[in-house]
Formats: C-alpha cells, structure tokens, sequence
C-alpha cells in the first residue's frame, strides 16, 4: 500500500464527472425516460391495513377510453409453490389474496395517459373482507393478537413451533459470561428506548419504464442503487429468465437504501406484455410514504453493568424490531453494531423480529444500527453521569482497538475508534462552554461495512483516453472515486479517464451499491482492470523494445526498462503505446472480477450541542461534529459530504421524523409537509473531521463511508437533550410535546 505522500491523485478533490449534467439538468433521472409509443401505468392500492381479497372486477376501468390494461396476481406466475420468504416478496409487489398493510398494490393499470390511468384506478372495483389487524410490534407479540401470516413460522426459535406467529425471527449474540460480568459490576443501569418507523426521505421518488417485445426479451429503465438486483428480482416475480431482462440504471435522486428492492418494475414489464406498448410508471409522494419501504422502529431494553473507575464488565440488548408486513429487518445488522466499539469480555445480545401491519421494511443507511446505538449509546452516556465521568474518557477506557474480539465474530485489525475519540476530545467543539438549557451529547457510530462481488473493465483508446465501464449505480460520487484510484494506478491524469455506468447486458455482475461497499470493492475491481491494462502496456513496451515482460516496470504512466536493461528508448508513455496498441497486437482492454473480502470496520465520534427552550421544548441544534475513520479518504470533499447528510439524517430521526398511524392502521402522514424532514434552517454547518486508519486489505486503504455517518446522531442529538433539560429521554423523536412533557414530568 502507497504512503499518502506518495500518491499524486488521491486525496485530492477534482469536480466529479457528472457533476456538470446535474447542475445543468441535463442528466437523465428516472421520470424522465420517454420512449415511442408509451403508454402510463399506475396502481390499485389497498385503503386496509388488513384485509382479504375476495374478487377484483375490471371491466368498468377496461371499458374507459384510452384504457389498455389491467393486471392482477393473476397475471404472474403462481406462486403457491414458492417457499414462504419468496412468496413473501412477490406478494409484497402485488397482493394474491391477502393485503397487509395500507396501500399494498392489489393491481396495475396502463392508459394512454395519466389522466386516464388513475380514472382507470378509480374504477377498478375490489371487493374485499376487513380482517383484524396490528400496526404495533409490541401488541403484535402478545396473545391472541391477530395473526397476519397462517403460514409464517418463527426462525431461529429455541423450541420450535407449528403454530403461526407475528414472530418471524429470534437471533443472539453471546461473549464471555454475562452473569459473572454482572456480579462483577458495581454499578448497574438499565432503560428501555423506543425509535419510530421512519422514511429515507429520498427526493426523487420510484420510477421506471418497462418494455417487453414480442420474442420475450425485457428492457427496464429505473432509478436504483443495484440494477443487476432489479434483473434478478424482476425476473424472478415474471418467472423470466435472468438473460431475458435488460436493466439501465438512470441517475438516481437519492436513495439511501430504499432503492434497493423492486416496487414497479415487474408491473410496468407485464402491462407491457399485455398492452404491447412501453409503460411508464411513476410514484407520488404519498404512494412512496404508504407504500415502499421504511426503517424499522424498535423497542430496545439495554442494562449495562460497570466499575466505579468506569471499567465496563458486562452488556446486555434484547432488541425487538418491526420488519413491517413481511419478514426482512435488519434485525442481524442491528445486533452486530450495538456493542461493537467496546472491548468488553461479557456480552448477550437477543433479538426478536416482529410483522405488523405496515409496509415491509427496507434498507435505510447502516439499516438497523442506528436505531440500536441509539439506545447502547444512550445508556453509555447515562452512566459516564452516573460514575461522574467524562463521556469521551468513558469510552476510551473501554474502546475496541486492534485485536479485541468483536461479540459478533471477527477479531479486529487496524481500526480508528481511538483516533477518532481522540479527534473529538481535541476538537475546539468539545471544550466551548455551555449556557444555560444547552447540552452536549457524545455519540460513537459503528459499520461493518461490506464487501461483495463487482466486475469492471478498462479500455483504452487510440488517443491514449481511459474508459471505465462498471456495473454500480452512483449514489455518492463514485464515479471520482473509481476515475481516482484508476489514475493513481496508471499513472496518468485525472483528466485523462471517463467512467460509464453500463447496463446488465454491457458489464459484468456488480452487487448493489449500498452498505459502503461500492468505493471499496468495485474500487478494487477497477484497480485490477487497470493492472491488466498494465500488464499489457508493459507486454507491448517488451516487444517494441525486443526485450522480455518481466524486464519493464511501470511507473508515472509510462513503461521504464528495468534497472540494467538497456533498450534504445528510456521510458514509452501510455499515450505513445496507446496510439501503437493495433500495431503491436490489438486493442487493450483489462478486467476485473472479484468478491471483495476484508472491507475494514468504520468508526466515527459525533458531538451535539442543543439548547431546549424550557417553555416550548423546541430544540435548537448549536453545532454538530462528524469524525470518522475513512482508512483512506479518495475524495475527501465527498467523504466530508457522506458525513454531513448523514448527520443531517439523523438528527431528523432524532427530533422530528416518525410515521403517525391512526386507529384504522392508515398512515397520517404521507408527505413532506405533515413527515418533516430537516430543512436548512435547522441545520448548524455541521463540522467534519477525517480521521485516517488505512484499512490493509485494500491497496489504497479504502473502509467504506456512506453508513456509519448516520449512526451516531440519534444518541449524540438524544444525550445533548438530555442533559439539557436534566433527565434522561428515551423516546424518539424528541418533538418540542415530548420533550416538554419529559420537563414538566415530576
């Protein structure tokens, strides 16, 4: 691996290559997808939250001008042979014969244009049998609660069972003896903490258009953050084969792990398999909000046991997540972070999983950690007050470093929580004095970060231009990122490379982009491919110069004879080889393929200031601080980016966000005026801070970003509230009603 000094392209922080598109808008997001010939989709959706569905009659939205179809389960494959978790899914994208939550899709139509579509969806007539139902996971536990699944049987159970249950899955984690950690302890504290269900508040919503032709062959342009997973997922609720479904990947507008799963997509490619036409379907707000999928809300019990000195010997989480209608929380990823920054020896960790009658989860940012480190975080910063500790010191006295063994299963190698909580006690945010109703909370956040398969090639043209075509979705600026590692590679300018994001049918399989992995495994793709190419390079430079392979090396571009080979050149740069390439054997072209093993844990440090207005309860956030260890930052303005909106994202968690049910099970809530997300207003500028711990599985030392940064605000915006108004909170979110109720509670 490169010394930082060393490296002359990365670190640095050039304008990304789609930035002009964007900021011009000329770059081509989901809706705006046109094709000859299209015809508009939209969707029937349930107004239950729990129902059966006993017959759905057509024909009056059929026989209205303009009208081209209407699909129902019917129209897909049966399913009834599919195991439960498949089935599961397929149903999730149109209901067979049951409905589970409010605006659960029960059909589709197409029309020649929007107008007549949703007349269309008015007219389609369902008749349906309202069942009992549960929007809660605690009462969805209990007794005699309303079942939503007949055939769902609880995974993971200690004593197996036959019976059906709203307990999908039970998991645990154990370490040392927690027992004898507790009976060590001097100090035991325990709270339980509740998160809502939350929305990733992404701007553009769903999107996509589907095309089939006659010998079969699918075509589909969506907005997504892994088009490969929407190949498979599409196919498999089609019962197509995969080589059959063709997928582009459009510019996407935001996603954050909600776009990671198929809604549309499969009902615009079999509308357009009815009417022969391509389908354009596009969401509203309010279908994303009831209908697509959220972050799971939780109710976690933590206790904690611990020295006077602040010596931690024992942790204990039962957490209990919502999965929403069908199984699929991030139950596991919750588990794994919740105590993951503490080298302590005793450690249980039980989950439970529970369907309620709400749309079925998604992935949102680091899904499942934030809601659990909210709560590990929360009762940590409770007792460094109750042991009369500082925060910071708390948690250096007991932090993960390399080697400790992690309660989930790996030993650690090199990780930067220490830096980080290091950063944070010098930063000048830590030492400003507080006012009176201001509090400073401290939070650490932990990803696991992932690896996974990616592909990439690296073609190289006549003029000496580098092409990168990759299969991963930009979401964050990885185009900069791979057009980065490939310069610093080959040795050539920034300016010299162009990247393509290339559909399923034009690049090998990439993995969705999502749990950090793009930058750190594609990026390693990419860096293969362009040691191929140079392996190439220096093959051609060999043969011009009649020398053998292994007596040229590569560097600063250009083909060097090794030390003591004398050739009648000095060095061949890549432009003059380039221009050579169909003289001396052909185009060059190099591959990468690989799943990506050792992507490095990432930690960060957030410190909140808040003041509460003792009157209202209304929180003002003074200044936000996000410190994480990027192991090695390739474009530091966009690592600082990652930090800043997840900061922004959870502290909109935090105060503000949650999904509001009334007592028929529909959602109240569904926009941005009613679900509100931050705005700049309630923002401070958040500061960051990049702490460097080169992770040393990857060549440039890359640890994945995009998670960890949302994390951390919802116990660091917690424990500031907390200590402002004197008492702990353990609620989210902290809305001025709530927080002065918890003022004025005795």
């Amino acid at each position: 691996m490169s010394e930082a000094d060393d490296l002359k392209y990365i670190g640095t922080r050039p304008i990304r290559p789609d930035g002009v598109e964007k900021v011009t808008g000329r770059a081509e997001f989901g809706a705006d997808q046109s094709m000859p010939g299209m015809v508009h989709g939209r969707v029937v959706r349930s107004p239950h939250a729990h129902a059966r569905i006993r017959a759905i009659d057509a024909s009056a939205a059929l026989a209205l001008p303009g009208v081209l179809a209407v699909v129902t389960a019917d129209d897909f494959p049966d399913r009834s042979a599919f195991r439960f978790r498949r089935r599961a899914f397929v149903d999730n994208v149109i209901a067979s014969e049951k409905v589970f939550y409010q605006g659960h899709p029960v059909a589709a139509v197409a029309a020649t244009s929007i107008q007549a579509a949703e007349a269309a969806v008015d007219a389609v007539v369902v008749d349906y049998e309202e069942l009992p139902y549960v929007t809660d996971a605690l009462e969805a536990m209990r007794e005699g609660a309303p079942v939503l699944h007949d055939d769902m049987r609880t995974q993971g159970a200690a004593e197996p069972s036959d019976e059906p249950t709203n307990i999908a899955q039970k998991n645990e984690i154990t370490k040392g003896d927690i027992t004898a950690g507790f009976a060590e302890a001097d100090v035991v504290l325990e709270r339980t903490f509740t998160t809502p269900m939350v929305h990733q508040g992404y701007i553009e919503p769903h999107a996509c258009v589907g095309n089939i032709t006659e010998s079969g062959q699918a075509s589909i342009w969506c907005c997504t953050q892994g088009h490969f997973d929407v190949r498979n997922m599409a196919a498999m609720v089609l019962g197509m084969d995969l080589g059959d479904v063709r997928v582009m990947a459009s510019e996407i507008g935001g996603g954050f792990g909600g776009k990671t799963t198929v809604y549309l997509e499969p009902l615009a490619v079999k509308l357009s398999e009815k009417c022969g036409r391509p389908v354009k379907m596009v969401m509203t707000r309010e279908e994303v909000f009831r209908a697509t999928g959220p972050a799971s809300g939780t109710i976690n019990t933590i206790r904690v046991g611990a020295k006077t000195d602040g010596t931690i010997t024992a942790m204990y989480g039962n957490l209990i997540y919502e999965a929403g209608a069908y199984p699929g929380s991030p139950l596991g990823a919750g588990s794994m972070c919740l105590f993951a920054p503490y080298d302590v020896d005793n450690i249980h960790i039980e989950g439970t999983e529970v369907v309620v009658n709400r749309p079925r989860v998604a992935a949102y940012r680091a899904p499942g950690a934030p809601q659990a480190m909210y709560a590990g975080e929360s009762l940590i910063d409770e007792l460094a007050e109750h042991l009369g500790l500082d925060p910071i010191e708390l948690r250096l006295k007991n932090a993960a470093r390399e080697g400790t063994h992690a309660a989930y299963g790996p030993r650690f190698g090199s990780i930067g929580l220490i830096a980080c909580l290091e950063a944070a006690k010098a930063h000048p945010n830590y030492s400003r004095t507080l006012e009176q109703n201001q509090g400073r909370g401290v939070a650490v956040g932990f990803w696991f970060n992932g690896g996974n398969a990616s592909s990439a090639e690296v073609h190289l043209s006549d003029s000496g231009m580098v092409q990168i075509v990759e299969g991963s979705p930009d979401i964050g600026g990885s185009r900069a990122s791979m057009a980065l590692m490939a310069a610093e590679t080959l040795g050539i300018p920034y300016e010299r490379i162009r990247v393509r994001v290339a559909d399923t049918d034009s690049t090998g399989y990439c993995a969705t982009t999502g749990g950090s992995r793009t930058t750190f495994a594609t990026g390693m793709a990419v860096i293969q491919a362009c040691e191929d190419v140079i392996a190439q390079l220096k093959a051609r430079a060999a043969e011009t110069w009649g020398v053998e392979p292994d007596q040229v090396e590569w560097s600063d571009g250009e083909a060097k004879p090794a030390p003591g080979v004398n050739v009648e050149a000095e060095s061949l740069p890549l432009a003059e080889l380039a221009r050579n390439q169909n003289r001396t054997g052909g185009p060059i072209s190099g591959r990468g393929s690989l799943t990506a093993q050792g992507p490095g844990p990432s930690f960060a440090v957030n410190l909140a200031d808040i003041e509460i207005d003792p009157e209202t309860g209304r929180s003002t956030v003074l200044s936000f601080t996000a410190i994480q260890d990027a192991g090695r930052a390739i474009h530091p303005d966009y690592v600082e980016g990652q930090l800043q909106g997840g900061a922004a994202q959870g502290i909109g968690w935090a105060l503000n966000e949650e999904y509001i049910y009334d007592e028929g099970g529909v959602l109240d809530n569904p926009g941005f005026l009613d679900y509100r997300v931050p705005v700049c207003s309630d923002l401070p500028m958040i500061d960051t801070e990049i702490v460097e711990v080169p992770n040393t599985t990857h060549p440039y030392g890359v640890r994945g970003v995009g998670e960890t940064p949302i994390v951390a605000p919802l116990a660091a915006v917690g424990n500031a509230v907390s200590r402002a108004i004197g008492k702990r909170v353990d609620e989210l979110p902290l809305s001025p009603p709530r927080v002065l109720a918890a003022i004025e509670a005795e």
